[in-house]
C-alpha cells in the first residue's frame, strides 16, 4: 500500500470519528432528555461537540474545504465558550 493511500485512509478514519462523536452528542442528549422527560443538555453534549468539532476541523483542513473549515471553527469556539461558562459556574 502506498504512503499516500495510507495517509488518505487515516484521514478518512479521523473524519468518520469526528462524525461519530458528533452523532454521540445528539444521542446522549436524547437519552438524558428521555430520562428526565424534558429537554436536557448534559455536559457530555458539549464534550462530544468540541472533540467531534476538532476532528472534523482537522479533516476539513486536510480536504481544504473553506466552507467546512469556517463552519467547524465557529462551532468549536461556541462549544468551548459554553464549557467555560459551565465550569466557571461550578467554582
Amino acid at each position: 500500500m502506498k504512503l499516500n493511500a495510507v495517509s488518505h485512509s487515516i484521514w478518512l478514519i479521523l473524519g468518520f470519528s469526528g462524525q461519530i462523536l458528533f452523532f454521540c452528542r445528539f444521542f446522549f442528549q436524547w437519552i438524558a432528555s428521555e430520562k428526565k422527560r424534558q429537554s436536557v443538555i448534559p455536559m457530555s453534549f458539549w464534550y462530544f461537540s468540541i472533540f467531534g468539532g476538532i476532528l472534523l476541523l482537522a479533516y476539513a483542513i486536510y480536504r481544504r474545504d473553506t466552507v467546512f473549515i469556517l463552519g467547524q471553527a465557529g462551532g468549536i469556539f461556541i462549544y468551548a465558550r459554553n464549557l467555560y461558562f459551565i465550569n466557571r459556574k461550578k467554582t
